[in-house]
């Protein structure tokens, strides 16, 4: 995931400047969702990404949501988590100078252990997110800039080939993109063979829309192998505020499959960064 564009010592300069705004009204983005709410959260503590609870209730990351012993141990980002089977996944970048990335799984008895995994040759240090595949043995996360791949892992914990108490983490495979992406912040599994992405692209040279909304359709459900996936950008994501400036940023996204419901998280630009609004999106058929 992207470093954050203010540190947290700016992003506390500015709380006391700041004054929420309510955003645009909302409209239809697109053929198949339909943008059906937003709410705003706070930056610094839920601006990294988010994942819905089984009692539909959700959990949020941001620069505050990183414990102390790990941040004192380097690892200075979280990136957008996943819940799967009660158990919290989270990704973890550390600095520039890092050969290293790491996720950390919480169990529902609330025990963390620390898979880190060594980056292979090639690989960028970003840990942008972590979403774990619906069998729950798969683990997917990115990296960060113009990739055309996504990576896999097995998944900790949960897959039976990882230790049971934290260690190394190896990478099992890769969903390769048959066209390139850039900045994705985020990932959700929707079914099996889908996934959607938010991408902070805002060049528009890849990808009409400015910070699309990717669909990644798999060729088959993830297994550890090397599979192939189609990318079709949905729709722009919306870039509201009261406050003026193009620095929005895309961020994580969640799909509850319980509810059907979407979310995705755009930080707002400006002073206004210090909020960032969760839009909420439905399926439509017919």
């Amino acid at each position: 995931m992207k470093r954050q564009l203010l540190s947290l010592t700016a992003l506390l300069g500015l709380a006391g400047a700041l004054s929420l705004g309510g955003g645009g009204a909302a409209s239809a983005a697109d053929a198949q969702w339909t943008e059906t709410g937003a709410t705003q959260v706070d930056s610094l503590g839920s601006g990294q990404g988010l994942a819905s609870r089984a009692d539909g209730t959700l959990l949020y990351r941001g620069l505050t949501s990183i414990p102390l012993d790990l941040r004192i141990a380097g690892w200075n980002h979280i990136g957008d988590p996943d819940i799967a089977n009660g158990y919290v996944f989270d990704a973890y970048q550390g600095p520039d100078t890092a050969t290293s990335k790491m996720f950390a799984v919480t169990t529902p008895a609330g025990q963390r252990y620390q898979y880190v995994h060594q980056l292979d040759s090639g690989e960028k240090l970003n840990n942008s997110f972590a979403t774990v595949s619906p069998d729950g043995q798969w683990l997917v996360s990115g990296e960060w800039g113009d990739q055309s791949r996504l990576q896999v892992f097995p998944a900790p914990l949960l897959n039976a080939s990882t230790p049971a108490t934290g260690g190394t983490l190896a990478q099992a495979g890769q969903i390769t993109l048959d066209r390139t992406v850039r900045d994705i912040q985020g990932c959700d599994f929707v079914t099996a063979t889908r996934l959607l992405c938010a991408s902070d692209d805002d060049s528009g040279t890849l990808f009409p829309e400015i910070r699309p909304l990717l669909q990644v359709d798999l060729a088959r459900a993830v297994d550890g192998r090397t599979v192939t996936g189609r990318v079709t950008s949905l729709f722009a994501l919306p870039q509201r505020s009261t406050c003026t400036g193009t620095a929005y940023e895309a961020e994580g996204v969640d799909y509850d499959t319980n509810t059907g419901v979407l979310r995705a998280q755009v930080v707002q630009p400006g002073i206004c960064a210090l909020a960032t609004t969760v839009y909420s999106y439905q399926q439509v058929t017919g």
